[in-house]
């Protein structure tokens, strides 16, 4: 009543809260100014501990209602799962699409939403045993073999229905009421086969990288579902040859994100291809301890780690995801535990959907750099090299998203002298009170005056030392610098100390930084 007849607002006590709080109504529809006035009131009151507003609360992610959920440790569980559901609340994968690059696609009830047309790239009749060479038709008919049929010694084997079961952990569909979910449930699968009977050969997945991230292949269609990240559970022995290397360079610099299985031989992965290609993200698996399994390749070309699952012990240590019963042609759709650094891959290119969903600026370096500064040390053992760490999906995600722009400038005004082709200067500026991350459209305020600016080199130096450019030398004879540069700085704590450093490159011309600032 009191603060009513100060402000002359229509002040209500509603009732006391269980902490013993008092809930205040402000009447119908108050004004923002009229709401300051009344809260100043009760700043100003000594015995007011705090006055803060009733915020309105919204649903975010639950737990999945996926029948099979509770098997999926993989996701969920605190010990050595990849802390999934906790990512859900940011993104689900919307607007990316996974090229599954392997067997095939068996049709499954639990993952038809999320399949987009693929292709089949088997050349060799005899390894697509579907009756024909390419085509547009990337249907998973069966790799099955008999005893010796894929070299002497080997013993006969079902069909693996590989394809399937990757891209069931990638995106099934989640809260469906059925079955296991998806990593990624909102992102979209391309399958696009290579894998035949006894495997495949390097030249159809080359073409397959190249189709797959959106390059031309000759005799074969454009590409309409062009892939943001490409999952490959698959390898082989020997080096990495230049001819694979040139297809993932060429993905790469399309901006597709290339995750590769860091293979099954419990050997070094640098014997293994194309794991131990440059620019792809590396993985190997672990158990459910969080241990490295026990079959995992291993080594300092490992990028990351992900459950792969071990069933030696307990089949309910595999990763379960959709599959098919028949032993030879497609039968009836089911699910089951398989284990391998094919299982851990697509944990892997699942986070790697989530990150791109949740911002979409970031190329493939970014991407695999957020995976890795964001993972969590392993809960168990390796020995021989098992990357950063365990992925951290919620972690990941968050640290990608960036905070909102709101204005918030921080600055400073210390000139700092800039000589004359010499070392370079920095200059700090220390930002406080923000939370999150540095938001994607990160405003860098530059005041140098200087005779010639094309000498200077100009970089943002983030808290944790990554650099950004700014500019670069080039031959501007004009003078000065006072502009201001926008920068995507979501990947980085808003809270740290932030450096602008400025080079003079070239003889005979001086300058100072007079002054610079921050806007988030």
């Amino acid at each position: 009543e009191a603060k009513a007849e100060k402000t002359g607002e229509d002040v209500d006590f509603q009732r006391r809260l269980g902490t013993g709080a008092a809930l205040v109504e402000l009447g119908t529809s108050p004004t923002r100014a009229e709401v300051a006035d009344v809260v100043a009131q009760y700043q100003a009151d000594p015995q007011v501990a705090y006055v803060v507003p009733d915020r309105l609360n919204k649903p975010t992610a639950v737990t999945p209602n996926d029948t099979e959920y509770a098997k999926q440790w993989d996701l969920f569980e605190s010990t050595a799962g990849m802390n999934v559901p906790a990512a859900w609340d940011t993104t689900t994968g919307t607007g990316v699409t996974v090229a599954v690059i392997d067997t095939g696609y068996v049709t499954h009830s639990d993952l038809a939403a999320n399949i987009v047309g693929g292709y089949d790239f088997i050349s060799d009749t005899a390894v697509s045993v579907d009756g024909n060479g390419r085509d547009s038709n990337p249907a998973d008919p069966g790799d099955w073999y008999n005893d010796n049929e894929c070299g002497q010694g080997i013993p006969a084997s079902s069909s693996s229905w590989h394809g399937t079961h990757v891209a069931g952990t990638i995106a099934a569909a989640t809260n469906n009421g059925k079955g296991v979910a998806g990593i990624a449930y909102g992102a979209k699968i391309s399958p696009v086969r290579v894998l035949g009977k006894c495997g495949g050969y390097d030249s159809d997945i080359i073409d397959a990288i190249t189709w797959a991230s959106g390059g031309t292949v000759s005799g074969v269609p454009a590409n309409t579902n062009v892939a943001k990240v490409i999952n490959m559970s698959l390898g082989g022995g020997g080096a990495c040859s230049s001819a694979t290397q040139s297809a993932i360079t060429g993905a790469v610099n399309r901006g597709t994100t290339v995750v590769v299985a860091a293979g099954n031989e419990n050997q070094n992965v640098s014997n293994s291809s194309p794991a131990n290609c440059n620019n792809v993200i590396s993985v190997a698996a672990t158990n459910r301890a969080g241990s490295r399994a026990s079959y995992s390749n291993y080594g300092s070309l490992v990028d990351i780690s992900a459950p792969g699952g071990e069933t030696r012990t307990s089949t309910a240590g595999g990763i379960l995801s959709t599959l098919n019963s028949g032993t030879k042609t497609p039968s009836s759709e089911n699910y089951a535990y398989y284990q391998g650094t094919s299982m851990a891959t697509p944990h892997v290119a699942g986070l790697a959907a989530l990150v791109k969903s949740a911002n979409s600026a970031l190329t493939p370096a970014q991407i695999e750099s957020a995976i890795k500064t964001n993972a969590r040390a392993l809960p168990g053992t390796c020995s021989g090299g098992c990357g950063a760490g365990l992925a951290d999906a919620a972690k990941t995600v968050q640290a990608v998203k960036g905070g909102t722009s709101t204005g918030t400038t921080f600055s400073s005004t210390t000139a700092v002298a800039i000589p004359d082709n010499g070392a370079a200067v920095e200059s700090p500026i220390s930002v406080t009170g923000r939370s999150g991350n540095a938001p994607s459209a990160l405003q860098v305020g530059v005041d140098i005056t200087h005779t010639y600016r094309g000498d200077l080199v100009i970089d943002l130096v983030a808290p944790d030392g990554s650099a950004y450019r700014l500019k670069s030398a080039a031959s501007d004879s004009a003078d000065d610098v006072k502009t201001t540069y926008t920068v995507n700085a979501s990947s980085e704590s808003a809270n740290g100390t932030w450096k602008l450093r400025v080079q003079d490159t070239a003889a005979q011309d001086t300058g100072t930084l007079n002054s610079w600032k921050l806007t988030f």
